[in-house]
């Protein structure tokens, strides 16, 4: 059987390799380098991912009748974009280090390719049939099936059961993200943005967006205080990275080499 949501995922990785490697180099770099640091980055990322979706979706895989070894099956879907960026960054950290690149010029040089990555795996999910809103009556709704064990259920004459029709909000993220993508390029090219302060800005604007889609979805999910726990996740990392941008945004611009320490921005 064909995965697609890893496929999703991995041609979304590509892409932000190819991109990453080119704004890389354009800050001085030596090529290839980027790569070196992806391949800690990534395993990295989707540990991260896995881990924050187990976190907190528990009841998929701890609950009576569930397996939890279930909780290793990535292609069945699951990613949580926090504990893959998280994650990710640890990873990239480490790859920095070991290649004697700056961190802060690698993260502004992956942003936009990471956000385009997340456009693309979004379309993981219309595979998988998740990641919906409100029943919808519009040209553009997601037919959404009965599910079991990653399958649509049938019925009598083979063909799946479907249990409405939705907004499909796993599209309106991948086209906001999209737009993030196409700012960020624009923005990095037309001005510049302080040490760090283009992956600030990838995170303020992707959590903004999320923030608002959040409040659109009615697919299952755990709650505090009435909100979706990615909703409450969203506004504080938004809250964060606003910070981080007004704090590097007077810093000079990163570039990969030399570099001593980032904490010290003459060597950003």
């Amino acid at each position: 059987m064909i995965h697609f949501y890893a496929l999703t995922i991995l041609a979304g990785i590509i892409l932000a390799t190819y991109l990453t490697e080119r704004r890389l180099v354009a800050r001085g770099a030596a090529k290839g380098v980027s790569i070196d640091i992806i391949v800690w980055a990534v395993p990295f990322g989707i540990i991260g991912g896995r881990i924050y979706h187990v976190i907190t979706d528990p009841q998929l895989y701890f609950a009576p009748g569930r397996s939890a070894l279930d909780a290793f099956k990535i292609w069945e879907g699951g990613l949580g974009i926090w504990g893959a960026v998280a994650f990710g960054a640890l990873g990239a950290w480490i790859g920095c280090k070991r290649h004697n690149v700056s961190f802060l010029a690698f993260a502004d040089a992956a942003a936009p390719g990471l956000v385009f990555a997340q456009a693309l795996g979004r379309w993981g999910n219309w595979f998988n049939n998740e990641i919906y809103g409100d029943p919808t009556t519009l040209p553009w709704k997601l037919e959404i099936h009965e599910m079991a064990a990653g399958q649509a259920v049938l019925d009598a004459a083979g063909d799946p059961v479907v249990l409405g029709y939705f907004h499909p909000t796993f599209l309106y993220e991948s086209l906001w993200s999209l737009l993030v993508g196409v700012l960020l390029l624009l923005l990095d090219r037309k001005k510049q943005i302080g040490s760090g302060g283009v992956f600030a800005l990838y995170v303020a604007f992707y959590t903004a967006g999320r923030f608002v889609i959040e409040f659109m979805r009615s697919d299952p999910a755990n709650l505090i205080l009435g909100l979706r726990v990615n909703t409450w996740v969203s506004g504080l990392i938004f809250t964060l990275a606003v910070l981080a941008y007004i704090w590097r945004k007077n810093h000079p611009r990163s570039s990969a080499n030399p570099v001593q320490d980032d904490t010290h921005h003459v060597h950003d």
